[in-house]
């Protein structure tokens, strides 16, 4: 993990005017309603889930129900509250962190647990056969097409983004060709794609970061991929997952688990994980967002690609009907 204690993450051009949060919901009307009616809507999917992972304790019924109770009442006191400008803005990571804590308050530290492990399990039995597809793929461009499509895909599977969790429910079955189908045709609404395409024709970067997400078929068949192929360019790459657990984001245990499996089913990342040209970092989170101002800066002093994969809770934007 990071080896020291400053804190802000060092390719911040200033810490001081840093903001991790795009939107403040206290100015602006619709996001608010859209947002909390969201949350409180998911809250009901969380008490299910919270309850599930401890079905052996007699309590757990209970306090899955005070769980919903207590962060129902926390977003209504949050929606009707009085707006200071002074105030500290209201956010989409406000009303997430909120939900992590009052999940741990009545006893729920980890409610995705066993089923990440499951996942974790279930993608890495599907690992050799995904990296011997793109292995057959001769053109580099469609060979980083497939590769970033499969990242894209991968990270639909987050159980915090409503859209997402209802066809998760709906088809137990989907996997990440259903997934594939699902991304929209290019352009997408962001598309750096073929900017990225040029720069693999490159000189190699020296050391990539890549801030994982969710656990299963995102950080295994979606992120390993990538992480091989830029280790085959000869870039050393650190791993970063949460330090604590959040929804079903792969944890900094967890992912050293899940690489130590992958070790045998990929040479590449074998040996790079045994030579230390690939690490696995935590990043100092406790929650399903990055901030960072709170991440360590030790590990990543001399990084120069940072990649970050991250589901917005509105997904269903950049998701095409289903066919």
């Amino acid at each position: 993990m990071s080896s020291s204690s400053s804190k802000g993450f060092p390719l911040l051009q200033d810490l001081a005017s840093y903001i991790p949060d795009s939107l403040d919901l206290n100015r602006d009307a619709a996001a608010k309603e859209y947002w909390f009616g969201c949350f409180d809507r998911l809250v009901l999917k969380f008490e299910l889930q919270a309850a599930k992972s401890q079905s052996s304790d007699p309590s757990a019924d209970a306090r899955a129900a005070q769980f919903r109770e207590h962060y129902q009442e926390k977003l209504r006191q949050l929606k009707k509250a009085n707006v200071d400008p002074n105030d500290q803005p209201l956010t989409i990571r406000t009303l997430l962190e909120l939900n992590q804590k009052s999940l741990r308050l009545y006893g729920f530290s980890d409610p995705w647990k066993e089923q990440k492990k499951l996942e974790n399990e279930a993608s890495l039995k599907k690992l050799p056969a995904r990296l011997q597809w793109l292995d057959q793929v001769d053109d580099i461009n469609a060979k980083w097409t497939a590769i970033i499509k499969g990242v894209l895909a991968g990270n639909m599977f987050d159980w915090g983004a409503q859209a997402v969790s209802q066809i998760l429910e709906k088809d137990a079955g989907f996997g990440l060709e259903e997934a594939l189908e699902r991304i929209q045709k290019r352009p997408w609404l962001v598309d750096c794609l073929e900017q990225w395409l040029e720069r693999m024709k490159g000189p190699a970067h020296s050391c990539a970061t890549i801030f994982t997400d969710n656990s299963g078929i995102d950080i295994v068949l979606g992120i390993l991929p990538l992480v091989r192929e830029l280790l085959l360019r000869k870039t050393k790459v650190l791993l970063c997952a949460n330090t604590e657990p959040a929804l079903n984001d792969i944890t900094y245990e967890e992912l050293n688990e899940v690489v130590k499996e992958c070790c045998s089913e990929c040479e590449t990342i074998n040996q790079a994980y045994h030579s230390g040209m690939l690490k696995i970092v935590g990043n100092d989170q406790n929650g399903p967002c990055l901030d960072f101002r709170n991440i360590s800066q030790g590990a990543f002093k001399n990084i120069c690609l940072m990649l970050l994969f991250i589901l917005f809770l509105n997904f269903q934007n950049c998701l095409m009907p289903p066919r």
